[in-house]
């Protein structure tokens, strides 16, 4: 059965008429950056590299560059020129200001280089084949190592695309006179030789994969400048101090101890010192510790010896905080004074004028005494008469 291609309309055909455009078309439309900046290396290394021509390539490509070291495969992160039609294009000032945070000096970046062109299916064969000898290398490469005697331990081998370079990367402890070794890696493998010594932390980066939270380790990811840790960052972060659960791959300290040690170091600073004297809404106080992440202080009251934790926004000065238990020790004396004051005024009233009985004096109360002189007078009063009459 033949295949009818479908009709081409004149207004799709046209594009001045047609509202979207194709993707030849929009990339015939971008200018070529200038600049390129592309990774390289086993240790990802990075560039800036001018391009020798109108190369239009997207994040990610592969390209072919000369650097520093020779020809060599490169990965294009991304370009410092906003027409170029990548989404991740920055500026070149955002781009240094990133470097200037990720170490600064120390971070591993180039200019001098030039991207000559895009990579080819024969240039990533190439390539293929040559990492495909990397365990072959290594291993005479140790061999010739036991034979020189020297205290050393051969890591990784890293080629290039045009095979003007050979780099040995080695770990040892203490200085090595390998001057023997590239002599006979030499005439091995007919190239210039680079031994290149590496810590515990880049022999990670070199050989190690995944790390115990699951994820690719950091310094084989993106992670370009690999500081020291100490123990005091792990105190800091209230971590355990076991070596075995906060050490990496490499046997150090794990590298992401110090992603928030930026972030610990600013919250301790509002925090008291302990031992200090504060004042609280339940008086004055003396800090006995303090959580960084939750900003509560641990405060011994003064007057009665009680730990209470309380926000730093609650603390202020010890000497005009309040005082509450003084206000209940005032509440209190002035309580029983009210009290005894009412109970005088119920006693001093008296019964009404009518002809209501007069009640019962109580023994102790002050109008008993007036009410039996009234009686004893009038007895006294009948007394006489009565006396004359039975006279």
């Amino acid at each position: 059965m033949a295949i009818i291609p479908l009709p081409v309309f004149e207004q799709d055909a046209d594009p001045s008429r047609r509202d979207a455009l194709t993707l030849e078309e929009q990339l015939d439309k971008l200018e070529a950056p200038k600049t390129l900046v592309v990774g390289f290396g086993t240790l990802k290394l990075v560039g800036e590299f001018k391009q020798a021509g109108g190369i239009k390539a997207g994040c990610g490509s592969k390209l072919v560059a000369r650097t520093h070291r020779g020809t060599e495969l490169v990965d294009l992160l991304t370009t410092t020129c906003s027409n170029s039609g990548c989404g991740k294009s920055i500026s070149r000032s955002d781009m240094l200001q990133y470097i200037e945070n990720s170490g600064g000096k120390d971070f591993p970046f180039h200019t001098n280089g030039r991207v000559l062109r895009i990579a080819t299916a024969e240039d990533l064969n190439t390539m293929s084949r040559m990492r495909s000898t990397i365990d072959k290398q290594v291993k005479e490469a140790r061999l010739l190592v036991e034979k020189h005697r020297l205290a050393m331990k051969i890591v990784d081998v890293e080629p290039i695309l045009g095979n003007e370079l050979l780099t040995f990367y080695f770990v040892s402890e203490e200085r090595v006179d390998f001057r023997g070794l590239v002599t006979d890696l030499a005439s091995a493998h007919s190239t210039r030789i680079e031994m290149k010594q590496v810590g515990a932390r880049d022999e990670a980066r070199l050989v190690a994969d995944y790390e115990k939270c699951g994820q690719h380790c950091c310094c084989k990811g993106f992670l370009k400048v690999l500081s020291p840790v100490s123990m005091r960052t792990a105190k800091q972060q209230k971590q355990t101090l076991d070596p075995k659960k906060i050490s990496g791959r490499c046997g150090r300290l794990m590298c992401c101890l110090r992603y928030e040690d930026q972030t610990y170091r600013d919250l301790k600073k509002n925090l008291p010192h302990k031992k200090s004297r504060v004042g609280t809404p339940e008086g004055p106080g003396i800090v006995l510790d303090g959580k960084i992440l939750t900003q509560l202080v641990l405060v011994e009251l003064e007057h009665d010896r009680r730990r209470v934790a309380f926000p730093l926004e609650d603390l202020s000065d010890p000497e005009t905080c309040p005082r509450p238990w003084e206000v209940n020790k005032f509440v209190e004396e002035e309580k029983p004074k009210k009290q005894r004051s009412r109970k005088r005024k119920v006693k001093k009233k008296t019964p009404s004028s009518g002809g209501g009985k007069v009640p019962e004096a109580k023994a102790g109360d002050g109008s008993a005494p007036k009410k039996k002189k009234r009686r004893r007078r009038r007895r006294k009063g009948k007394k006489p008469g009565g006396d004359s009459d039975k006279g």
